[in-house]
């Protein structure tokens, strides 16, 4: 960022932590970037009165007062969108983490300014035009291999169109000039790799379109129950201890995406750091790479100034909109969005604005629309008829997991999948802890046609599982009441299948190296296993079968162990449980011991 040694204009005039307050600013504009004292610490104007300015500081503000200068960059609070994204780490507002590391230690120096991304390696750029093509913003003029498993793809800016008059092809640096470009002005621009892109405006698309299909996660009490589109919102509340960040992690290794960019917005910093040390030896299964050949990381932990929370969500879905636009489908986790709110409620009440519900500021709901809305399934820019996907994924941390609190409503009415973690689930040591009470999906119907191409009986098969999952919380208020004793034997049949449900298909092993991830197949058969069960003992009990002989079968174990099997082996496990499940039954409607 170069900032004009002569427009030393502003004067500071108070400081109150994060926010400055400075005079002599009639010529900033709302959004611009400043550097704020001679230690160059980088503010972003919030709020404007006249020739008085209040900036939020990214930095810490120790040892700065009123009387020092201001020095204006007449430019927004913008990322760099270029080749060196992945397997980037970056803070709230895109500084390179691991090279600051090496350059400084383990403390980020006041005021440090280095490039956002690398000037200096070579990249072999391949052309996709030729001379004379007639281009406009978003299409691809050539390529980059970014990573092993991502090709970057090279766009015209999305304000631009013309002529290419000039093409290069070979290594090149981000700066460097590979192409020119005349408008119908008559206007030659030169084009480098590097684009800037403000965080606070959405990149442009075409149109947004209906998500279609589901974003397989391999999590099956989501793909199941509660399953969300490719260019859906999501949101996962929970109180401390309830497993959000596992499952966000799960989603991030797993989910069906070509692209993640992880934000860990006001996050411990021991958890940032599983995530880094995790995440490059973790083997991604569709590439066989390292997570990390297809991760972008925005680490902004809880003792990093708060201000720069506020900017780490817009920095994450600028990144995630860059590479949207080249065709690919993303998912951005957001972890955690309430950390988000709380930096905004601070910085509203050091900005001394009228408080709304909790101290919150007015505007936070629309804040929080602002964020998810730029997430969807989209055609993008250019002529080529691409569509690439935003699916965004938050994370809410309500105090004591009151969900009541207006960060989880006002997120609850943007987004359309609720994935509701439960303080109780977990402390039974149940995993993920998604309440399938509470919990829900609005792209059911959207998505059930999908699902249904797949096993015709898909949505009938979920139906029947939330059913007897939903009988059972009744028939407990009543085991509570007077034991399960009173109950009739087809109720404790119902109540039996419900815990198979829980235990051998809910409940999921993160750490397990074959039951962290499901496939849609995989899940499709556990169900119908544990439902065949359950179908076929209903008709043993009503031909007079003893329950306890129903209920301690023992293929009742094999299908306990089938979440366990490797997908290869799956089908044929399936097939041998289903010959086992109703060879028992025949033996068991057969046997002297019938009634017994």
């Amino acid at each position: 960022m170069n900032v004009n040694e002569n427009k030393k204009i502003g004067i500071i005039a108070k400081v109150s932590g994060p926010l400055v307050v400075a005079k002599n600013m009639k010529d900033v504009q709302m959004y611009d970037v400043v550097r704020v004292s001679d230690k160059r610490l980088i503010g972003e104007v919030i709020e404007l009165r006249g020739d008085v300015a209040s900036i939020q500081v990214y930095e810490e503000t120790a040892g700065i007062g009123p009387g020092e200068p201001v020095y204006f960059t007449n430019e927004p609070l913008s990322v760099e969108l270029a080749p060196g994204l992945i397997e980037g780490i970056f803070d709230g507002i895109q500084r390179p983490l691991d090279v600051i590391y090496g350059e400084a230690g383990d403390r980020i120096p006041l005021g440090i300014d280095l490039p956002k991304l690398d000037r200096e390696r070579l990249w072999n750029f391949k052309k996709k035009v030729e001379v004379g093509a007639e281009v406009s913003g978003g299409d691809i003029i050539g390529f980059v291999q970014e990573t092993p498993v991502v090709e970057h793809r090279i766009l015209v800016p999305p304000a631009l169109s013309g002529t290419i008059t000039a093409i290069h092809e070979g290594e090149a640096k981000i700066t460097d000039v590979i192409a020119k470009l005349r408008t119908p002005d008559g206007e030659e621009v030169e084009l480098t790799m590097l684009q800037r892109w403000p965080v606070r405006i959405p990149r442009p698309y075409k149109r947004k379109l209906a998500p279609r299909e589901p974003m397989v996660t391999g999590q099956r009490v989501i793909d199941t129950l509660f399953p969300i589109a490719i260019g859906g919102i999501a949101a996962i509340p929970g109180p401390f201890g309830s497993g959000k960040t596992v499952v966000q992690h799960q989603l991030a290794k797993w989910a069906d995406a070509d692209i993640i960019v992880y934000v860990g917005c006001g996050e411990r910093g021991n958890e940032m750091t599983d995530v880094l040390n995790e995440f490059p030896r973790l083997k991604d299964p569709k590439t066989g790479e390292s997570l990390m050949m297809r991760t972008v990381l925005i680490a902004n932990t809880s003792n990093m100034p708060v201000a720069a929370r506020e900017a780490s969500i817009y920095t994450g879905i600028t990144i995630a909109e860059y590479y949207r636009d080249m065709g690919y489908r993303v998912a951005i986790m957001a972890d955690s969005t309430s950390r988000w709110a709380e930096a905004l409620r601070e910085m509203s009440g050091r900005l001394e604005e009228m408080p709304g519900e909790e101290g919150y500021p007015a505007y936070l709901s629309s804040r929080l629309a602002e964020f998810y809305e730029r997430a969807g399934l989209v055609e993008t820019q250019g002529n080529e008829n691409r569509i690439g996907a935003i699916s965004a994924i938050g994370a809410v941390s309500p105090p004591g997991g009151d969900t009541s609190e207006p960060v989880s409503q006002a997120t609850l009415r943007i987004v359309k999948v609720f994935w509701g973690l439960s303080s109780a689930l977990a402390y039974r040591r149940h995993f993920p802890a998604i309440d399938w009470l509470r919990s829900y999906s609005l792209y059911e119907d959207d998505l059930y046609d999908h699902f249904n191409k797949l096993k015709p009986d898909w949505s009938k098969q979920v139906q029947q599982a939330k059913d007897i999952l939903q009988e059972e919380s009744k028939l407990e208020e009543i085991v509570r009441l007077v034991g399960v004793d009173s109950l009739e034997f087809s109720d404790r049949l119902t109540m039996e299948c419900a815990r198979s449900i829980r235990e051998d298909f809910l409940h999921q092993n993160a750490f397990d190296e074959i039951d962290t991830y499901t496939s849609l197949e995989k899940q499709y058969g556990i169900l119908k296993a544990i439902l065949a069960w359950y179908r076929l003992a209903k008709d043993a009990l009503k031909a007079n079968a003893s329950f306890n002989k129903i209920i301690n079968m023992k293929v009742r174990e094999r299908i306990g162990r089938m979440k366990y099997v490797p997908e290869k082996e799956f089908a044929f496990e399936f097939e041998e449980v289903m010959k086992e499940l109703n060879s028992e039954f025949q033996n068991l409607t057969r046997g002297d011991d019938f009634y017994a």
